[in-house]
């Protein structure tokens, strides 16, 4: 689950006659040349792998067409693909989950082929560039990406093919503004924070204390293991006999929930509101409803390593990810938008794409959500019974209107957080739709995203497409205006006075955008359980019902955000190795822990 991973659109969002109807504005906008022409690639000091070869880049986007050219010769890396060619495995999408197992695979040897819809690769962890703005798709708070410990799995996956990233240290992960005017920073140093809501809640400190304290218990638990799959038995036994105490935790918390434990110690109820909103931020529910493991992974990894934001924009990762999975002998092949899955005597076997073109491996592993890739990318009609239970028991989240926006730098204070989450009146608003808003300005970190005088603020908020269907085009339009409008006005009256008019640039994007855009159904960002779940006991892991086929991303365990969607790449790269026969494997405990796994999942 790890942060929201709020989405907007690729830069193909842009690409044809429907800019209008997206809500795209530029106010008193003067056409710049970047004095450096390395301004979106080369100057964004990214440290690539060795063999990746330093491109020409340009200084603005000006034109519609010039938008996709751009962005394909960035996302060209001129490997042919051949229609015939046989693969060890065929990724379909290329998310950050996506590309984590794409490079697992490609490093341990196998052979790759990372089929992208787009023009670019990271799908909501992407970027577009607009009249010299650089905005990140999604969330740009990034869990995972620090030098130290097991969790650090941004790190890990870019270092196994040879990348490294320079990053930008972030003093504060969020800055809460809540109801009855309760205003929590949550700082980099553990101490810190806890000092300084132990100074809004005295009463509470014991209470604090000891449901940061049970966090803590369960990250320095996963922190000190060796994180593969847990659908492989070699592995977890393995892992058990050398940490057996550790592998316990997990086990007695993997039933349960955030909001649970904190009411163990804490009787306060805005305390305990703000508990939920903590959880909100991690899985887009409240802490009665956040397996503890999820929470813990965030609420401690931003103290232990912190959270850095990549120089450039987060787009770099999964540029950096797709580079090192090409210098690995493998293959990523974008425009190749994959409408069915294969199926051959019950085992999947190939992809066919919109054009007609089919490729085939041994394995086919989908980055889509598990309803995209069961109810489109498979016939409907064939649901597998496991895939039945996962939809009984977990409903899609909402998606989310975005909104960009190109801002005058004076209408910021000095010393502005780079992220805030907005509640202002009432917490029963939390949860919906438009209730709260979470803010993003990258550009405080990294000043380089943005024309000289300028900052970047990305807004988010729940929505869903329900919303937004039925509506003739002039109605959608005037429906996005109107709601934006409304959102940044809150903005202007909680945090920034003069906001509306410092406006330059605007962007609006709604549940429909990142539908078409993202390729995700209704625009989810994941599962949501239907009622209180069991921990992650309900949550699906990489494999299928279907032979050879499996999943990875946000609907699949551990859940939504950067860090578990990189987890759950490691995971899928580990388990189809095993099934390639590159890892060691044991049909027998497979077979046993595969059904012992599934029966747990009917107790959730």
């Amino acid at each position: 689950m790890g942060t929201l991973s709020f989405g907007f659109s690729s830069v193909r969002l842009f690409s044809d006659s429907k800019v209008a109807a997206l809500g795209s504005y530029n106010y008193n906008y003067k056409p710049r040349y970047q004095k450096d022409k390395k301004f979106c690639l080369d100057a964004l000091r990214i440290e690539h792998c060795a063999k990746q070869r330093k491109r020409g880049v340009f200084s603005e986007l000006k034109s519609v067409a010039s938008a996709d050219r751009v962005v394909e010769s960035d996302g060209d890396i001129g490997v042919a693909v051949e229609e015939g060619e046989s693969y060890d495995a065929i990724v379909i999408g290329s998310g950050i989950g996506g590309l984590v197992a794409a490079t697992q695979l490609a490093v341990k040897g196998a052979k790759v082929l990372v089929l992208e819809k787009y023009v670019i690769p990271g799908g909501s962890s992407g970027y577009y560039q607009r009249d010299g703005y650089t905005f990140d798709v999604g969330s740009s708070v990034m869990f995972g990406f620090s030098d130290k410990g097991n969790l650090n799995l941004i790190t890990q996956a870019l270092a196994a093919v040879g990348c490294k990233i320079e990053v930008l240290p972030d003093p504060t992960t969020v800055h809460f503004h809540l109801p009855d005017d309760l205003s929590v920073q949550v700082h980099r140093e553990y101490s810190d924070f806890v000092a300084e809501l132990v100074n809004k809640f005295p009463h509470e400190k014991e209470g604090i204390l000891k449901f940061y304290g049970e966090c803590w218990k369960i990250f320095n638990a996963l922190n000190s293991l060796e994180l593969k799959s847990l659908e492989e038995p070699i592995y977890l036994f393995g892992q058990f006999f050398k940490k057996p105490l550790e592998c316990l935790t997990l086990a007695y918390y993997l039933p349960q929930n955030a909001g649970d434990i904190a009411r163990m110690f804490i009787k306060d109820a805005q305390l305990l509101s703000f508990i939920d909103a903590e959880c909100f931020i991690v899985s887009t529910v409240n802490a009665l409803q956040t397996p503890m493991i999820n929470a813990s992974m965030v609420l401690c990894d931003r103290h232990f390593g912190g959270i850095n934001y990549p120089v450039g924009g987060v787009g770099q990762i999964a540029k950096s990810l797709a580079q090192g999975l090409v210098n690995q002998g493998s293959k990523m092949l974008y425009r190749a938008n994959v409408t069915n899955i294969i199926i051959d005597s019950g085992k999947a076997v190939g992809v066919k794409l919109s054009d007609g073109r089919k490729f085939y491996a041994k394995t086919i592993i989908s980055n889509a959500t598990r309803w995209d890739t069961f109810g489109k990318l498979l016939k409907a009609e064939n649901l597998p019974k496991e895939e039945e239970n996962f939809q009984k028991a977990y409903v899609k989240a909402p998606s989310f209107l975005s909104i960009h926006l190109g801002v005058k730098a004076e209408v910021l204070p000095p010393d502005t957080d780079c992220h805030h989450f907005i509640l202002e009146d009432d917490w029963a608003n939390l949860e919906k739709p438009y209730g709260s808003i979470f803010l993003s300005i990258p550009t405080v970190l990294d000043s380089s995203l943005a024309p000289e005088g300028r900052h970047i603020l990305h807004i988010f908020t729940t929505s869903s497409i329900e919303d937004w269907e039925g509506l003739s085009l002039k109605d959608y339009n005037a429906k996005k205006e109107l709601v934006a409008d409304g959102i940044i006005s809150r903005l202007e009256k909680t945090l920034f006075p003069g906001l509306k008019s410092s406006i330059v640039f605007k962007e609006v994007g709604s549940p429909k955008t990142h539908r078409r855009y993202l390729a995700r159904d209704s625009g989810t960002y994941g599962p949501m359980p239907r009622r209180t779940p069991k921990g992650l006991l309900g949550m699906p892991f990489n494999t299928t019902a279907i032979n050879g086929l499996y999943c990875v991303g946000d609907s699949c365990f551990p859940g939504q955000g950067v860090i578990a969607v990189a987890f759950s790449g490691v995971m899928c790269a580990h388990r189809v190795a095993a099934d390639l026969g590159i890892e060691r494997k044991s049909p027998v405990l497979d077979s046993a822990l595969l059904r012992l796994l599934g029966w747990l999942r009917t107790l959730a």
